[in-house]
């Protein structure tokens, strides 16, 4: 049987990567975005081309109705989702001090609360069928934590408890549940940082380099296919060893 996939904040970087490797490997993908309709479109509309099996499909994560009628509409396309890889979220680079409530919230609201709706409704079919694969998507930050940016580690924290948890609620179901905390990775959301401290991370990275988007989806990939039949509620980090 076919599996269907579904990649939330697929239009950008790490998202777009993992919604095409998935595709390339066989998978039915949903290319879920919020604003970036075009993007979604584009990415659509490439790998369709190929003969793959893709969908975009809008939603902001944050809001359950909104998540409902995203996995309703991936049911009439393709059946039911067996593997939920969730990658949307945001950050906020200030001081703890100058952040507002709003964008605390706003943070928490789509890092935490997206993950929340996407897995209470995924679950409806993975308990019944007694199957299941979810990715959430935390940060190398959730696990150090890193000044100016305590909102976006806070969250990502938060990403790794709930994963721990919920694999422990969910393995009786035969449902696998895992993180991955990427490192320094070359993305859209990264290229604003300064080139003398990308440099300065590399320097202190074993592995010499920074990481790619096709690197975290390898590592996504592998905990949503059966090779990982025997993990759950694990923190995969691909970090070039800057975090041991």
């Amino acid at each position: 049987m076919k599996k269907t996939v579904l990649v939330t904040g697929a239009s950008h970087g790490i998202g777009r990567e993992t919604a095409s490797l998935f595709a390339k490997k066989g998978y039915n993908v949903a290319i879920n975005y919020n604003s970036s309709k075009d993007a979604a479109k584009a990415l659509e509309a490439e790998l369709n081309g190929q003969g793959l099996n893709t969908l975009a499909v809008g939603a902001n994560v944050a809001k359950r109705d909104e998540v409902e009628e995203m996995f309703q509409t991936i049911e009439k396309a393709f059946g039911e989702v067996h593997v939920l890889v969730n990658n949307a979220g945001i950050e906020c680079q200030k001081l703890f001090t100058d952040i507002s409530e709003a964008e605390w919230d706003k943070i928490f609201d789509v890092n935490i609360k997206g993950m929340f709706n996407c897995c209470q409704v995924a679950l409806k079919s993975m308990i019944r069928n007694h199957y299941g694969k979810i990715v959430n998507v935390s940060s190398m930050l959730g696990i150090t934590g890193s000044s100016c940016e305590v909102a976006y580690s806070a969250s990502k924290a938060a990403v790794i408890g709930f994963t721990k948890a919920l694999a422990k609620e969910v393995g009786p179901s035969s449902i696998n549940v895992n993180t991955v905390a990427p490192g320094v990775i070359d993305t859209r959301m990264n290229r604003h940082i300064d080139p003398k401290i990308i440099d300065r991370l590399k320097q202190q990275t074993p592995l010499g380099t920074v990481g790619t988007c096709e690197d975290i989806a390898e590592a996504i990939l592998f905990l949503a296919s059966d090779c990982s039949k025997f993990i759950t509620g694990q923190v995969l980090s691909p970090n070039g060893g800057l975090v041991m």
